[in-house]
């Protein structure tokens, strides 16, 4: 089985200055292709790239602007690999990683797996609070974390493995962005093809985003979830309604605190206390423990109000979902 590694990439050449170095200390021995597909940057990254054509197998390609998921599927149809694993710019990859996907692979073949992700030490105290908040199980995150069961996974293609016979049959990702995971895990799900986690296949994800960032982003996957829940109605989940359910009962504990009854706000504040050890153990620091707390608010209430607005146009109002959410959508 021959691997190419599939990185859309836009306007981040110091990003994909560290994911290919990282490249470069893979212990896995066999040959790999790396293909860099560059999104209609403005400030393009050939210059890096140049520097590894020594070291890496590496193609790269340059096109015009139209969305990570487009992209992606550009450098599949130019890959040489039979099996194409898909990372966003903003990943390292541990030496491990390649021999751990090949492994797993071979003990238990599947045409499409996800893996979780990790921080890094060198991270700032802000990535490794919207990392834990990402990834804990006390959150949303769970499933970015690896606590989803292992079947029926639906791996997020910051680290994603596809086979070439599933990419051709589905077609690869469609338009939407955020959601596009999601959608082909579905749609491959429907053509026959099974998806599954490897635990041990982890990256580290180096998110370079600040608070605002960060709300826009989970914003957006927030409203893109109801559009997902509107196309296939079999996948919905109750939980989907979680972090909307949460604000309101936070709102809601706050009122009846001041009319004198504060049960409710007490639950609040001992899952926030969980939370802050919980943060606090795990990077062994007391200030992401607290911004810990500031990075899940920030992760609830984004995507709680954008699942809300989100279900309101497409399910109320009944608005065909490019027109509620034209930003959601790349013209291919």
């Amino acid at each position: 089985m021959r691997y190419s590694f599939v990185i859309p990439i836009y306007n981040r050449p110091d990003e994909m200055d560290e994911l290919l170095e990282s490249l470069c200390h893979q212990s896995y021995t066999s040959e790999f292709e790396v293909v860099v597909v560059e999104d209609g940057s403005t400030i393009a990254c050939k210059h890096i790239i140049e520097k590894y054509q020594q070291r890496l197998n590496i193609a790269y390609f340059l096109k015009t602007n139209s969305g990570p998921g487009d992209s992606r599927n550009y450098g599949m149809r130019k890959a040489q690999g039979d099996y194409f694993i898909i990372l966003d710019s903003d990943c390292i990859l541990p030496a491990p990683y390649l021999a751990v996907v090949d492994a797993n692979l071979r003990r238990e073949y599947v045409d499409c797996f996800g893996g979780p992700d990790q921080a890094l030490d060198s991270f700032t105290p802000i990535q490794k609070a919207i990392n834990f908040s990402m990834t804990s199980f006390i959150t949303t995150g769970g499933i970015r974390g690896g606590s989803e069961k292992l079947d029926k996974f639906q791996p997020r293609s910051f680290n994603m493995g596809i086979s070439k016979i599933a990419f051709e049959q589905s077609g690869g990702f469609g338009n939407i962005h955020p959601g596009e995971d999601p959608d082909l895990t579905i749609r491959l799900w429907n053509l026959g093809f099974q998806t599954k986690l490897f635990p041990d296949a982890y990256v580290f994800h180096k998110r370079r985003i600040d608070w605002n960032k960060f709300y826009i982003q989970v914003n957006k996957f927030g409203k893109a979830r109801p559009i997902l829940n509107a196309r296939y109605p079999e996948h919905t989940k109750i939980t989907f309604w979680f972090p909307t359910l949460f604000m309101l009962g936070a709102v809601m504990s706050l009122v009846l605190a001041v009319l004198g009854f504060s049960v409710l706000l007490g639950l609040y504040i001992l899952y926030f206390v969980i939370l802050f050890f919980s943060a606090s153990l795990k990077n062994k620091s007391f200030l992401i423990g607290f911004l810990a707390i500031f990075s899940t608010i920030i992760q609830f209430y984004s995507y709680g109000t954008g699942f809300a607005i989100s279900y309101y146009r497409i399910f109320i109002m009944k608005l065909k979902p490019e027109l509620a959410f034209p930003e959601l959508f790349f013209k291919n």
